[in-house]
């Protein structure tokens, strides 16, 4: 399809807007950095640990001797799953605290859940399970399908232990094995290790105090309880019958809040939506897939539709490339591409090319603060939800419903950038600018430890390498990887996600790339006979020369935007949630993995008998 620029103002005033956003930064900065959420442990944890879905049935610990244990059922240890299977691992166990596959698919499953990446790029091994997504912006409850689909399709469901948490894990020299621990009591001896804890794992919650001693209910929103609002995780009903009569706080607006805030505006008697910092919302314009579409599909067609995905929202679109996903994510890009193609490409320094995609963020940004003027009605309101940051400073969303649901008067919008968040709670009420705002009903839509603190994304307590050596402790003053998946001192441990990797638009790509990386590694080490892999010190250490070597440095970028998850709540040394990324980009790193691999040498690896 053709897919046009969008229109934006005509000029605009960039030393002036960026004066703005120091201002409306400098605003919510807290010295408290991320130390202003609580995590969801102690007398938090039933956030994190309960599950409001499936009944958490008893059992007798397991002790067992495997070749792969895969700690994470979301789409990262599927995946990793998938591939350690085709590579000919048949002994393999996910471990999932869940009570089936899914990861954040299982937990999420609040009303109004959506994909907000384009889902024929988002939702993995499509063709690999002959599944088409329904529309284009698939709903949570058919992604959490597809997670099933999968499981199924590779028979994974036979290895899984759900409903488990993994509390600790040490290398066992005598064994050549990881002893892996958890909250069932279990002993597991694992060959290999994959962690596949993903970003979004462990809810965290607003440190705000006298949280306790509110007497209403609370919920984070990643653990929805059903049996007091009504409806049901379908959301086939798309009724929240038992909240017509209350009144319902919200605290967050992020991408959770952007897709809950429109189905409770609509159902509860009142809503008070509490914002620190209001999101970017775009037009979503969702549709139905096109049977007709689907019949000119050739195979490879989502790695070609990925590919594409990832030039239009990161690495930037070539003369005469098409943007085929045409969304949100590649605005900027998109936009560009055509002025760049006004002005016949010319040849511009790395300088000049930076200062006109900054422009261009500038004007995108200034046309999304005009979108809220022409649909929110009460100018107070609408000044409130602007954004003034960079484009990728905070996470970009879209929905058609939300700015709209302003417009309502059952819903008020309290915008706590003064105090930096709500002041406390009391037993039946929410202070915020010293104003009590009463509620039956808190919900959490705070978010998740997407930081740079891995202890505390993956909420494992401990992670012993040999000779006792604790990972989280190796990593606490930077990260230290060979190709960012393995790590040494720890033999046969495998990580996946945001460490010293090629960056990607696109995770579940991403973290298809690492898994699929790690299960040939994993194979070929049995291949050869060998009993233990692990990375030289010296090949580590070049690795993160090259990372220091090539990365592009974003600290000034991350400094200049509005606190959030993205530059870790704007902390004085700042280290990003996403790791330390390989400089050249994505498609770069996927030839570095494949150009290594094609060398057959695994150089740099230290193979153990």
């Amino acid at each position: 399809m053709t897919c046009a620029p969008t229109q934006t103002p005509d000029a605009i005033d960039i030393p002036a807007l960026r004066e703005k956003y120091r201002q409306e930064r400098d605003r919510r900065l807290r010295h408290d950095g991320q130390g202003q959420f609580v995590a969801a442990e102690g007398d938090y944890a039933e956030y994190y640990e309960a599950d409001p879905y499936k009944p958490v049935i008893p059992r007798e610990p397991i002790r067992d001797e495997i070749d792969v244990a895969v700690l994470g059922g979301g789409f990262s240890g599927l995946l990793a799953a998938a591939r350690c299977r085709q590579a000919g691992v048949e002994a393999l166990r996910i471990i999932e605290l869940g009570g089936d596959f899914g990861g954040v698919w299982y937990w999420n499953r609040y009303p109004g859940i959506q994909c907000d990446n384009d889902a024929y790029c988002y939702m993995p091994l499509l063709e690999e399970t002959g599944y088409m997504p329904t529309k284009r912006f698939a709903d949570g409850a058919e992604i959490y399908a597809h997670c099933q689909r999968i499981g199924r399709h590779f028979d994974l469901y036979d290895h899984a232990i759900f409903h488990t948490l993994v509390e600790g894990m040490r290398w066992d020299e005598d064994l050549k094995r990881w002893r892996i621990a958890t909250n069932r009591g279990d002993d597991i001896k694992a060959r290999f290790v994959i962690l596949c804890g993903g970003p979004t794992n462990r809810p965290k919650l607003p440190g705000i105090p006298g949280i306790h001693d509110f007497k209403g209910h609370k919920f984070h929103s990643a653990r929805w309880d059903y049996d007091y609002t009504g409806g049901d995780p379908t959301g086939a009903s798309g009724r929240l019958d038992n909240l017509h009569d209350k009144r319902v706080a919200i605290i967050g607006t992020g991408a959770t809040g952007i897709q809950l805030v429109p189905w409770l505006g609509k159902q509860v008697k009142h809503l008070t939506v509490f914002q620190r910092t209001p999101s970017s919302v775009n037009h979503r314009g969702n549709t139905p897939t096109d049977p007709e579409w689907v019949k000119t599909l050739q195979p490879g067609w989502q790695k070609e539709r990925q590919v594409n995905f990832h030039a239009g929202a990161i690495g930037g679109f070539a003369p005469g490339q098409s943007d085929l996903v045409c969304d949100l994510w590649t605005e900027i890009n998109r936009n560009l591409q055509a002025k760049m193609q006004a002005a016949g490409w010319p040849q511009l320094s790395p300088a000049e090319y930076g200062a006109m995609y900054e422009r261009e963020d500038y004007l995108v940004m200034e046309r999304l603060r005009g979108r809220v003027d022409t649909i929110v009605e009460d100018p107070a309101t609408a000044a409130a939800l602007k954004p003034w940051y960079r484009f990728m400073c905070k996470r970009p969303t879209s929905n058609d419903e939300y700015l709209q649901t302003f417009n309502r008067p059952n819903v008020t919008l309290v915008d706590v950038s003064a105090t930096q968040g709500v002041e406390r709670m009391t037993a039946d009420a929410l202070i915020a600018n010293g104003t009590a705002y009463e509620a039956d009903c808190v919900i959490f839509a705070s978010g998740f430890e997407v930081t740079s603190d891995y202890e505390k994304r993956w909420g494992i307590k401990r992670v012993e390498g040999r000779g006792g050596v604790s990972l989280f402790d190796m990593w606490r003053r930077r990260l230290q990887t060979f190709h960012g998946f393995s790590v040494h001192g720890f033999p046969n441990l495998f990580v996946t996600g945001y460490t010293q990797v090629g960056l990607s638009a696109n995770v579940t790509a991403m973290l298809d790339q690492h898994v699929s990386h790690i299960a040939w590694i994993i194979g070929e080490t049995r291949a050869r006979g060998a009993v233990t892999v692990e990375p030289s010190r010296a090949a580590m250490d070049a690795w993160v020369r090259i990372i220091d070597e090539t990365k592009v440095d974003m600290t000034q970028y991350q400094r200049e935007c509005t606190p959030g998850y993205y530059n870790n709540e704007g902390e004085a040394e700042l280290r990003s949630n996403v790791g330390e990324p390989y400089g050249p980009g994505f498609d770069a790193f996927d030839g570095v993995l494949a150009g290594w691999r094609d060398q057959g040498e695994m150089a740099g690896m230290m193979l153990g008998r």
